[in-house]
């Protein structure tokens, strides 16, 4: 057995070992089991609440997926994370007060309260259909990742089945208290993985000046913000992430959940900020990862760059390296599992069965959707390899979201019920529209001319938000009925 494998085991049993001892932690609750298994009881203290947000934002698009477009891009490509990291500093600030203040458990709840039951029910689509597609790019990276560091044990779609069964594993076992205290763990683990393995890297390849001077000329590698023409990520690029991550901080249900489980109100605030702390220097230091490859390995497909320089690392620091990314893996779908399992079983599941769940039927329940969007999310995972752009386009869609709770907050003179549902809509369909375009392009010459991508800069997050804004004024200006106050529920 190499070092690699027996590190990897060895981590899995530590993190399946926590996942047990969460189930205790669940049966000492006086909360119902339902409330202990999806929130945590609203027990998180401050330090899970950060590793939480920390272990959801830096996973396969933080590690695997930056290293892919640093590849092309450089060290711009780290503003991926960065941009993540802001979204959570922003969310400590100005809403996670407001979101923990609320008795609810998913934001469609919180949705329905405000505009209606049918914007409840299209707001449960969009946020499955976003956390599904981030879950199946987890399930991506954990295969690329176990292919090209364990080649003799795994291809790409064993990879992908092996890191499916972990995830879930661990997610069905011990809840939202499972992946708080596993996410303790990995964010340690992802860190220290980390700098070991860039340390030996840089080593190995003769320092930084060295990597240097075998980059293809160009002054965009080393660049923070670049020229788009020469192949950083330009400001427009940088704004884009920027938008898309904070728009989606503040009303991703996996990252709402966060708030939703903390111990209270300025626990949820100290967490959110730490949080968003930690996240920031992720992206940038796995960059440096892809800027090696394409010095060191050109000509290989940009989503093995940084599997590729792992390869060539010692067998100790490579086994901590492996385990550190596919901590990175596991710390972002266990936190997207358990919201994909909140909202079917609050928004879905209790609105179609009448009678009250009870007892250990709660957890049946619970943990039977955990597997039914698992291995939705795994053959999703089978038809995409694009692990950011995939995210991010999938991200814009919580504009409508954002818009909503935000003008809730800080504008509610303004918010009108008749403007719920069509926000909404809105969203859905230009996320439609924007992911078919090429096809359309492709058969219409004159619509390919039009060029409508470029004129938005590469960029669904700006013709979410112009279009989301034009909808919400008009419903302003025209609508008759105030959104109601949203009263506190009783936790059930």
């Amino acid at each position: 057995m190499s070092i690699q494998l027996a590190i990897l085991i060895v981590y899995i049993i530590g993190l399946l070992g926590l996942a047990a001892w969460a189930t205790r932690i669940q049966k000492r609750s006086t909360s119902s089991k339902m409330l202990s298994y999806l929130l945590a009881s609203r027990d998180m203290p401050w330090i899970l609440v950060a590793v939480m947000l920390t272990g959801l934002a830096v996973g396969g698009a933080s590690t695997v997926g930056v290293a892919q477009n640093a590849y092309k891009n450089g060290l711009s490509a780290g503003w991926y994370n960065a941009a993540w990291g802001a979204g959570g500093i922003f969310v400590g600030f100005f809403a996670v007060k407001y979101l923990r203040r609320m008795k609810v458990k998913t934001i469609p709840e919180m949705m329905g309260l405000m505009y209606g039951p049918k914007t409840r029910f299209l707001g449960v689509i969009n946020q499955l259909l976003i956390m599904i597609t981030i879950t199946s790019m987890q399930y991506v990276a954990g295969g690329t990742i176990l292919k090209a560091l364990l080649p003799d044990i795994f291809t790409g779609n064993s990879g992908m089945f092996v890191s499916a069964a972990i995830f879930i594993l661990i997610t069905v076992t011990g809840g939202y208290w499972a992946s708080g205290l596993t996410n303790f763990v990995n964010v340690i683990v992802i860190y220290i993985g980390i700098i070991a393995a860039l340390f030996q890297t840089l080593g190995k390849f003769g320092g930084l000046g060295t990597i240097r001077q075998s980059l293809p000329p160009s002054d965009h590698w080393f660049a923070w913000i670049g020229n788009a023409a020469e192949g950083a990520m330009g400001g427009w690029a940088v704004a884009g992430f920027m938008a898309v991550m904070v728009t989606m901080a503040v009303s991703t249900q996996a990252v709402a959940q966060i708030g939703f489980a903390a111990r209270d109100e300025k626990v949820a605030q100290k967490g959110f900020l730490v949080g968003g702390i930690l996240i920031l220097p992720a992206g940038f230091l796995c960059a440096l990862f892809g800027i090696v490859a394409a010095a060191k390995f050109p000509g290989i497909a940009p989503q093995m760059a940084l599997p590729t320089v792992a390869a060539q690392l010692s067998p100790l620091v490579g086994g901590i390296f492996l385990a550190a990314l596919w901590a990175a893996d596991i710390s972002t779908a266990v936190g997207l599992l358990m919201g994909c399992s909140t909202l079917v079983v609050e928004d879905i599941v209790k609105k179609l069965y009448k009678k009250p769940i009870q007892g250990t039927s709660q957890l049946i329940v619970s943990r039977i959707t955990v597997l039914l969007v698992s291995l939705f999310s795994f053959f999703l995972a089978l038809t995409s390899s694009s692990i950011i752009a995939t995210i991010t386009t999938a991200l814009a869609i919580t504009t409508s979201f954002t818009l909503l709770l935000l003008a809730n907050i800080y504008l509610p003179q303004f918010c009108k019920k008749a403007a719920g549902f069509p926000i909404m809509l809105t969203s859905l369909l230009l996320w439609l529209i924007w992911t078919f375009l090429p096809l359309a392009e492709a058969a219409s010459p004159a619509l390919k001319a039009l060029n409508i991508r470029a004129f938005f800069k590469g960029q669904l997050v700006y013709p979410e938000w112009i279009f989301c804004v034009i909808i919400f004024v008009l419903g302003a200006i025209f609508g008759k009925t105030r959104t109601d106050e949203l009263v506190p529920q009783e936790d059930k």
